[in-house]
């Protein structure tokens, strides 16, 4: 029986994979940045990123969510041939791509200007095809409530690509006098996604192969608007990345400036890391739960869901204010020659807190099987996107870039909210939400106002801060002693 138990135990289980792994991850951020201290090269990282990015969700195209819906679906009772069906069509079409690619590898960089480097082009699209791969069987762990093999797995590879990068980069310069260059970066992510991908045959061999056309055809119908949905919310992601350096008229200072706001933009990765390590345990739960009879009602099902927002904002603001306070140390995980773009830290961390309540609130649509209102918020969220980088890039810069992010998904928030109140009306606790974040929001402002020159002062200040927030969240979510607002 999936409870509210079970959802923290898998999430902090699934927070080893994600939130440790993307923290050791981070740690190549200054390997990167103290080592390419010309920006413009780490644009060229950046932007390429942006790209793999969006063909993830191109290659996947919503089929993992379909998995788990066909799980439990009441009309499919066999979830290994659902699993096959998915792992066969997946695959087939990924292998497709990478050949495409592969051929179509000097056109390509030709294109994006990286005319002299094909092979930058190859090696992302091999890495990436094996990662659209493995999602599927990444996808059976979490089904098969498996999460500590799920979580070995990310870490065996995420320490791959660490120890490859650091030998490339790092080792090899040391030892032989070779110049280090960003293609080694690509090179380590080929190796270790196809390693992944290697660590994963007992699951890729786990169930008979067995392939339902009619079974695809019905997945596909529920899963193309996630496609829909996950590209454009995917574009909203990285279409500032992909767009910077078309919208500045200076190639080179674009590349300069994308590759500025792609360092900062990792410094607010910790609220990106408890988002998907939430994700990864929430996504399964739902399903779980919403199928559940017994004597669980719909009215505590809605509930949990209830409280399962609350805390999920409120965490989140927590970590927005952790981040703040203690940005002056943060900031030298980057190198300072990118120092310049912190600036936009507060904003995207706050655009994705907007993201991650969006996603919480998607399970309306998820459950009632009108996925296609999802598409049609992110489509929403991404014309946002694409019309403010154009109007604020050329007067902001990277800026431009980070106020668009919050505005689009501040937008598919509201939208999300108001709409599923019709459809499926969950009772969120929007008086208690709305104190959180009035608080937290309000405590930041006076950080700002009484900003000294010392950072240590700052940082003190900040720290109690914190700790008064800490503290309302303890008396009115463990304590209980104020009542519930609504």
């Amino acid at each position: 029986m999936a409870s509210l138990k079970s959802l923290v135990k898998d999430t902090a289980v699934y927070g080893v994979s994600s939130i440790v792994g993307r923290l050791l991850n981070w740690l190549l951020v200054p390997v990167y940045t103290y080592t390419f201290t010309a920006t413009g090269e780490y644009g060229i990282v950046t932007n390429l990123y942006s790209y793999v990015a969006v063909a993830l969700i191109l290659l996947t195209y919503g089929m993992e969510t379909g998995f788990f819906r066909f799980t439990s679906h009441e009309r499919w009772k066999n979830p290994g041939q659902v699993y096959t069906t998915t792992l066969i069509t997946v695959g087939s079409t990924s292998l497709l791509f990478m050949v495409i690619v592969s051929l179509l590898s000097p056109s390509i960089a030709a294109w994006l200007d990286y005319g002299d480097h094909p092979e930058y082009i190859w090696m992302m699209a091999v890495a990436v095809g094996a990662d659209a791969v493995t999602s599927i069987p990444f996808a059976y762990l979490r089904y098969r409530k498996r999460p500590y093999r799920f979580a070995t797995v990310k870490l065996i590879g995420i320490a791959l690509n660490i120890g490859l990068n650091l030998f490339f980069i790092k080792i090899c310069p040391w030892l032989w006098g070779v110049t280090p260059h960003i293609g080694y970066i690509f090179l380590a992510n080929l190796i270790c996604s196809l390693a992944t991908l290697l660590l994963l045959l007992p699951e890729l061999t786990a169930e008979r192969y067995s392939f339902n056309r009619r079974l695809l055809r019905e997945m596909l119908a529920y899963s193309l608007p996630l496609l829909v949905l996950g590209l454009a919310g995917i574009m909203n992601q990285t279409i500032d990345k992909i767009l910077l350096p078309v919208l500045e008229p200076d190639r080179q200072q674009a590349m300069n400036d994308l590759g500025i706001y792609g360092a900062c933009y990792k410094v607010a990765v910790i609220m990106v890391m408890f988002l998907q390590a939430f994700r990864f345990a929430y996504e399964p739960f739902v399903f779980a739960r919403h199928r559940e009879g017994g004597d669980m009602t719909a009215e505590q099902k809605l509930d949990d869901y209830s409280r399962v927002m609350t805390w999920f904002v409120a965490l989140g603001l927590l970590i927005f204010l952790g981040v703040m306070v203690f940005l002056p140390v943060l900031r030298y995980f980057i190198s300072p020659a990118y120092f310049e773009g912190l600036r936009v830290v507060p904003v995207i961390m706050l655009a994705e807190l907007c993201f991650g309540i969006f996603f919480n609130l998607s399970i309306w649509y998820k459950l009632t099987d009108r996925t296609i209102w999802g598409s049609y918020f992110s489509t929403v969220g991404l014309i946002i996107t694409v019309g403010l980088n154009i109007l604020l890039v050329p007067r902001m810069g990277y800026m431009g870039c980070a106020w668009a992010a919050l505005a689009c998904y501040g937008t598919m928030m509201a939208a999300s909210y108001v709409i599923g109140q019709r459809y499926f009306k969950v009772p969120y606790a929007m008086g208690r939400i709305a104190l959180y974040t009035a608080v937290a929001l309000g405590l930041y402002a006076v950080m700002l106002i009484i900003k000294t020159e010392s950072q240590l002062l700052n940082m003190g200040t900040g720290t109690l801060f914190i700790l008064l927030y800490v503290i309302l969240l303890w008396r009115l979510e463990l304590k209980g002693r104020i009542p519930r607002l609504r």
